[in-house]
């Protein structure tokens, strides 16, 4: 008995020490996390990153909400399983072929003989009490799942699809928040270069060569020369130019000290420009939209089952889906180059010749649907389908081993990873 069943034992069957040892690692993991968190908490307190302890407290509510998920799977899985449907509806949309599956439940066939066959030389070693104990326990486990198959239909999801379910809540979880610390990091490291162009802002040298009583021409400063030109004028090419400037560089200095000025003008006191530091006022910002990244919105998660959903074999998701992601992350870099050529006309347009340094302005007019935090809820959705996408491929390597019909083909993998 103990060699066959030990799988299916009982607590009642079960070492009381080995049920006191899983809750206490167990107990004490959480502890340990938990505390990690708050001292994180009390750290960002402490630097008076509030936008940033913000973020945290979201994460800790969006760690809750994937646990609660977690918990309702348990709780509903028997009556989840217990759903049976037809046949011909559960033969519908499925990530394998039919040849494939053939080949999966051949598998499986074999695997069960060589236990059954196994329990039984075990079972002749054993009490003949025991022995029914274990015959009893066997034929309980099958009745529990040929339920559906006794009527000639499947179930809606089985036990183990549901197991398999609470694993990919739990890789999610984990990518998710990976993923968001990854980008803050890269953002910051990014933002780290422009601290030398905000010194320079200071120097006597900066406030000579931009002198706001000097006159010069529009397409004569380093703004100009970057962004009036021939094309930008022109609906098509504007879009193509400012499509390949995002992979050069998307933030170069000249950009950055027209913003930083014309910020100043539009908020501040002209006298302001050698005090105000606009890179911390842009890392404060990055905090603020970090706040928003970690969260995960109901259309992000309905974005998520639809991804589920799409994943099926015959429709080739692998060669379109994970390019959804780049395509949008493509558009909003080439907005964002536009706005800018589009500030740099609006300062043309009020005339050839400017005083001092070109003071863009920046308007709702600008976006797509007069509405900025567009541009960041599309960012929002692509990292989370980038996490998804990566928790995916993860969970189906763990579960399944990388030849699974999930990713059947090299080019699926090559696909998924790189685009993630």
């Amino acid at each position: 008995m103990a060699g066959g069943s030990s799988s299916g034992r009982t607590l009642e069957e079960t070492p009381t020490w080995a049920v006191a040892v899983v809750c206490f690692v167990l107990v004490l993991v959480s502890l340990i996390i938990e505390h990690i968190i708050h001292l994180i908490g009390k750290w960002l307190k402490k630097k008076h990153k509030r936008a940033l302890y913000e973020a945290l407290e979201k994460i800790k509510s969006e760690l809750m909400l994937l646990g609660f998920l977690s918990l309702l799977l348990t709780v509903l899985q028997g009556p989840i399983s217990g759903i049976c449907i037809s046949q011909s509806v559960g033969a519908t949309m499925h990530p394998c072929s039919k040849k494939q599956e053939q080949t999966i439940s051949t598998n499986k066939e074999e695997e069960d003989i060589s236990d059954e066959h196994r329990r039984k030389l075990l079972s002749a070693f054993s009490s003949d009490s025991a022995t029914t104990t274990s015959v009893r326990r066997i034929l309980a486990a099958g009745g529990s799942t040929d339920k559906c198959a006794a009527k000639g239909e499947v179930s809606f999801v089985s036990s183990d699809g549901i197991h398999q379910l609470h694993i990919f809540i739990f890789v999610l979880a984990v990518f998710h928040v990976l993923y968001c610390i990854t980008t803050m990091f890269l953002g910051r490291l990014k933002m780290r270069k422009w601290k030398k162009w905000e010194k320079e802002t200071k120097t006597i040298e900066y406030q000579f060569t931009n002198d706001p009583e000097r006159f010069r021409f529009a397409r004569d400063t380093s703004f100009g020369r970057r962004h009036l030109n021939f094309w930008s004028k022109q609906p098509i090419l504007i879009w193509v130019v400012c499509f390949f400037r995002q992979f050069v560089r998307s933030v170069p200095k000249v950009d950055y000290l027209t913003l930083r000025h014309g910020f100043i003008m539009a908020h501040l006191a002209p006298q302001s420009h050698t005090k105000f530091d606009f890179q911390k006022y842009i890392n404060r910002s990055l905090e603020e939209d970090f706040k928003v990244v970690v969260g995960i919105s109901p259309a992000i998660w309905f974005a998520a089952v639809m991804f589920l959903l799409f994943n099926t074999h015959g429709w080739y998701s692998y060669l379109w889906l994970p390019f959804i992601p780049l395509i949008i992350i493509l558009l909003v870099g080439t907005k964002l180059q536009v706005i800018i050529t589009k500030m740099g006309l609006r300062i043309q347009e009020k005339g050839e010749v400017v005083k001092g340094f070109p003071v863009v302005e920046p308007g709702d007019d600008l976006f797509w649907f007069n509405n900025p935090r567009l541009v960041l809820y599309l960012i929002h959705f692509v990292l989370f389908q980038n996490a998804f996408q990566l928790a995916f491929f993860a969970w189906s390597v763990y579960e399944f081993g990388i030849k699974s019909c999930f990713h059947e083909k090299t080019e699926d993998v090559v696909i998924r990873i790189s685009m993630g």
